[in-house]
């Protein structure tokens, strides 16, 4: 099978050219060569997808069974590929998001069938957030492309190579040891996703020619947040011992959901069905998860070859991780706290 990944250099896109690889496909990267090195044994384009020239350029003479556009977040840049590669692909897979859907933290169950936020497929970076365009990136692939046009919308993606910085801030601060502030109720039930899971079921559709749309977050529960940390403190080998400080002690303190310890989710409305969205129809599709502790020790083996200094956590767009200032002064006050207030 031909393969076309736009992108393909890191996270998400660089599991999607491994698994490509490891199935035998032909496969051919476009990107501008700039975030991450092209695994071996793919023909890399450069160029950027953002430059008609340059996707035209792409297309010029050459032909796929699928393309698989992970690097999409502007509807107008995305219609633009999808113009480009009609008639040379049989098959265009984008790679969306969950929150493309309009309700989703905030309520759930959510699955395919919910609303999408509204977004013109020709919308441009100025026109919404994160979510509302991705939405608009959707309906530019099932509305543009002349072939199958396959959505896939991941949950909560961790494993190795991760550039986002949840996984990676936890283990590295769980390696160093000592009391670690943690958010929370350790009961709360998660829902996480492996990025080469994802790659997995992605290509498998790809290659069975699928045209439909899939929620790809994990299996409902399958990790509790007291869980995950055990798991994490687990593959480190490290001494550390969880402080578990309630949910509205730490927004009292101006501590960020969702970045500053990352994946907290309060007990709060805007975050009220952050684990309960539906992978049931991707499940009965193939989708197969593996556990949560392998995804953590995977992780951890490939974070531990980088030097700490090295290591980056977050984008321009969003950073991961509470200052190690601001967790002393937080457990500090934890610790002395009156024991019958509020968390």
């Amino acid at each position: 099978m031909r393969t076309l990944v736009i992108g393909g250099s890191v996270f998400l896109g660089r599991a999607i050219v491994a698994e490509a690889l490891r199935r035998g496909h032909e496969v051919t990267t476009f990107n501008r060569g700039v975030s991450g090195e092209d695994l071996p044994g793919v023909e890399a384009v450069r160029g950027d997808r953002e430059s008609r020239e340059d996707l035209a350029r792409l297309a010029d003479g050459r032909e796929w069974d699928a393309v698989v556009d992970v690097c999409g977040f502007v509807p107008r840049v995305v219609g633009d590929a999808v113009r480009a590669l009609s008639g040379r692909a049989a098959t265009y897979a984008f790679i969306s998001s969950i929150s493309a859907c309009s309700a989703w933290p905030r309520t759930g169950p959510t699955d395919e069938d919910s609303p999408r936020f509204e977004c013109a497929p020709d919308a441009g970076p100025e026109d919404g957030d994160y979510g509302v365009l991705k939405a608009g990136c959707e309906r530019a692939v099932e509305q543009g492309f002349d072939g199958n046009a396959l959505v896939v919308e991941p949950g909560l993606i961790l494993g190795p190579h991760e550039n986002v910085g949840r996984l990676p801030w936890w283990l590295t601060r769980i390696a160093r040891g000592g009391k670690v502030l943690a958010p929370g109720d350790p009961e709360v039930a998660m829902q996480l996703v492996d990025a080469r899971d994802i790659a997995s079921f992605t290509l498998s559709q790809a290659e069975a020619g699928v045209n439909d749309r899939f929620f790809v977050s994990g299996v409902e529960g399958n990790a509790t947040y007291g869980g995950f940390l055990d798991e994490c403190r687990a593959a480190t080998g490290s001494d550390a011992e969880f402080v578990w400080a309630g949910d509205r002690f730490l927004l009292d303190r101006e501590v960020r959901p969702w970045t500053e310890l990352p994946l907290w989710a309060p007990d709060d409305p805007g975050f009220a069905g952050v684990w309960r969205p539906s992978s049931a129809k991707a499940r009965a599709a193939g989708l197969v998860c593996r556990p949560v502790a392998e995804t953590v020790r995977d992780t951890w083996a490939w974070l531990r070859e980088i030097p700490e200094e090295r290591r980056s956590f977050g984008s321009a767009r969003m950073s991961h991780g509470i200052a190690p200032e601001k967790e002393a002064k937080i457990l500090d006050e934890w610790e002395q706290r009156d024991p019958g207030a509020a968390g």
